[in-house]
């Protein structure tokens, strides 16, 4: 049957585009989901307020009426000013094992990049750090996470084959939980505290945590968690600052689901936040058993998961700049080491760290870990 690429124009084909990785991973005992809800979100016009300052594309592969591939391109101009490159981003590849659907797929990217006067192409990547990049090039037998892409073996080929070469990767590791407290790490974080006048927050309810600080002329502790990531993330590949209707979006959207004991935060004596980790328990089987849906039954594989769950997931941590190399991150470690010893959790995903983050990678040497996954973003110039 004779190949089409049809650009997605309507909610049905967007749904169809959303869709269709179930279909192409449908046996797949690695593959995660996303939450269908949320990749609808992400990629609606009237809903993602990226859309400020980025135009983006979907394109889907037809070989007569069934769909063979997906395809977005993003025209972020907000990375472009940040990075002085006039790169255009490809995000969401799949695509069959046929060299002609990827081809033609990046075809109309690529084209589309011309006519915004870009010099070149570079993903995957999403409209935000936050969105989920990074094409797998190793660890294909390794389970994913709610937060990474997985892919066939055969993806990095055909980029390959299309004239992409890396540009930056990321490492991703698998922790053992030991069932005591790293003494080292213990110690270090009660240093640090008495040094600095620093403590552990204890937040009661989410209330708390998303009301201003009107008294104290501080906003919500999650509206400083975001301000914070957006100082201490800025020098990361590809990262774009977040403006306000992005921070109020993101935390509806992510403290709508966490719950906050996995959330440690440390503030310093003016109640300043210094430093956050968001990290939950592994959704992994979950979203596989739900299908990346909430309802009509999806909830219940979720919440199961929340609070019986042996796997956790690290998702952000960061640290004020002046602040880093003081011992904080210790306070973070060993609160989430107790944590999780606590819960029953004994194996956790770092999720992807830039290979170059040598300050991340540093912090795990008291931990026994092992390097199962990387993912690359690829680049290829266009002439």
């Amino acid at each position: 049957m004779n190949l089409s690429i049809k650009e997605v124009t309507n909610l049905r084909e967007l749904r169809a585009f959303i869709r269709f990785p179930n279909k192409l991973y449908r046996d797949n005992p690695y593959w995660v989901p996303a939450l269908f809800m949320d990749d609808y979100q992400t990629f609606r016009r009237d809903k993602n307020p990226a859309f400020d300052y980025c135009e983006a594309r979907y394109w889907l592969a037809y070989r007569g009426r069934e769909i063979v591939g997906r395809i977005a391109a993003i025209h972020n101009r907000g990375a472009i000013e940040k990075w002085q490159q006039p790169y255009l981003r490809f995000g969401w590849p799949d695509f069959v094992d046929d060299p002609a659907v990827s081809a033609a797929l990046f075809e109309k990217v690529e084209s589309w990049a011309r006519e915004k006067g870009a010099i070149a192409v570079h993903g995957p990547l999403g409209f935000t750090d936050l969105d989920r990049e990074g094409m797998l090039v190793e660890g294909f037998g390794e389970l994913g996470t709610m937060a990474t892409f997985y892919n066939y073996p055969y993806y990095p080929v055909h980029l390959e084959r299309l004239g992409y070469v890396k540009d930056v990767d990321w490492m991703e590791y698998e922790f053992t939980v030991p069932p005591e407290p790293n003494a080292t790490i213990a110690r270090i974080a009660e240093l640090a505290k008495r040094r600095y006048n620093l403590r552990l927050l204890q937040v009661q309810n989410k209330k708390e945590l998303l009301r201003p600080r009107v008294e104290k002329g501080r906003p919500s502790y999650a509206h400083e968690l975001f301000e914070v990531l957006n100082d201490e993330y800025e020098h990361l590949y590809g990262v774009v600052p977040l403006n306000e209707r992005q921070i109020e979006y993101y935390i509806k959207l992510y403290f709508g689901l966490i719950s906050l004991e996995f959330v440690p935060l440390v503030v310093d004596e003016n109640d300043r936040l210094v430093a956050f980790g968001i990290t939950m328990p592994s959704l992994s089987r979950a979203l596989q058993k739900s299908g990346g849906r909430l309802f009509p039954f999806g909830f219940v594989h979720l919440l199961h998961a929340l609070r019986k769950g042996d796997r956790g997931d690290l998702y952000l941590v960061a640290v004020r700049s002046e602040y880093q190399g003081k011992g904080v991150n210790a306070i973070l470690m060993d609160a989430i080491h107790r944590l999780y010893a606590k819960r029953g959790i004994v194996k956790v995903e770092s999720n992807p760290e830039l290979e170059t983050n040598q300050n991340v990678q540093g912090q795990w040497k008291y931990y026994e870990k092992r390097q199962h996954k990387r993912r690359r973003c690829f680049v290829k110039r266009l002439s």
